[in-house]
């Protein structure tokens, strides 16, 4: 018996999705990862939900970090919603890993953004962790070879950057490497958002100083290398994310490269975020094309920006409700040392997008 074209042409448009699975991002799975699996022995790796076969293998010979990895998973989460939690497309999806919809399935510009941050957030947990001790391959990062400036001298412990980033990409770039999992144009534009993520990364390392001296002086202060906090990151990747480029895979010379598509007469910037597909408006619930939809979303009807009832509700209007906070007033200082406050309510208006 043949089978229908219909189902012939399902299965054809499945296998096509299959394709360009983003494998690279499952591992933000792990943010589930339940608190009783206390990741201690190597058959503990399989139990993790998210990884490729590679991923398996780095967890099994560096089960040190796997508590980093799974605690950088759930930063991911926040910090993609909270810099979105006035957009249109909130990251809410990201809740759904392994199992992504279209919006983060194809190389759309908020795969790109999602890519780059979840790069960044492992690098920064590990250079973070090893500052504080919590994993035994590494330590401090190195006291940087010039000066610190009048009054300034190196001490303390600096984040360990080049630990972080050597150790992030092998894990989080494995899945992008395997054979046969997505076209090459998914691949290295995959690649290059991570790559971008952690030159975000890069860029937010400061120099960070602790006062000390007679009675508050400061007459001098000691200082390291520390990076800014994930949201600062998350800040400076959606900035990129609003300027992303649209590029195609095509040949310049003897092999094909990533170029813009309105403007191929350049190579792509190693500073700029870069997409495959366009993305819908989010406007309309629409699980075929990855889009949730903004009906019940909360908008501000004072606003101009993205998050005013005009553009987060696509002109379809909004509903009023009223809402009652308890919140502390009337707060007083007694000496010596507490404060003691009463509780409050009130009403707000709050909207919603019809």
């Amino acid at each position: 018996m043949r089978a229908r074209p219909q189902v012939c042409q399902a299965l054809l448009f499945a296998l096509a999705l299959q394709t360009n699975v983003c494998y690279g991002i499952k591992w933000l799975a792990l943010s589930k990862t339940p608190a009783a699996l206390a990741l201690n022995q190597t058959q503990h790796c399989k139990q993790l939900e998210g990884l490729v076969s590679a991923q398996v293998q780095l967890c099994r010979s560096n089960l040190e970090l796997m508590h980093t990895i799974v605690h950088a998973a759930r930063e991911v989460m926040k910090a993609c919603r909270r810099a979105f939690a006035d957009m249109r497309w909130n990251c809410s999806s990201i809740e759904l890993a392994p199992n992504y919809l279209l919006d983060l399935e194809r190389g759309t510009r908020e795969s790109a953004f999602v890519y780059a941050l979840s790069a960044a957030a492992i690098s920064h947990a590990i250079a973070r962790a090893c500052t504080s001790g919590d994993l035994p391959g590494c330590s401090c990062g190195p006291v940087p070879g010039e000066p610190p400036g009048p009054g300034n001298r190196w001490g303390g412990c600096a984040d360990n950057l080049s630990y972080g980033l050597l150790m992030g990409a092998k894990f989080s770039d494995a899945p992008m490497k395997v054979k046969k999992t997505g076209s090459q144009a998914n691949k290295l534009t995959r690649l290059h958002n991570s790559e971008v993520g952690r030159q975000a990364l890069r860029a937010s390392l400061e120099m960070k100083c602790k006062c000390h001296g007679v009675s508050g002086s400061c007459s001098i202060r000691t200082c390291w290398k520390g990076l800014q906090e994930l949201r600062d990151v998350a800040a400076d990747l959606k900035t990129r994310y609003l300027s992303a480029t649209k590029v195609v895979h095509r040949p310049m010379g003897t092999r094909k490269h990533l170029v813009p598509k309105d403007l191929d007469i350049r190579p792509v910037k190693d500073s700029e975020l870069v997409y495959l597909q366009s993305s819908p408006d989010f406007c309309m619930k629409n699980e075929k094309v990855g889009s949730h939809g903004t009906q019940d979303r909360q908008c501000n009807k004072t606003s101009h920006g993205s998050d005013s009832c005009d553009l987060m509700c696509c002109g379809r209007g909004y509903n009023p409700y009223t809402d009652r906070v308890v919140e502390r007033c009337h707060c007083k200082y007694h000496w010596c040392c507490y404060v003691t406050c009463r509780r409050c309510e009130r009403t707000v208006e709050r909207y919603v997008c019809k």
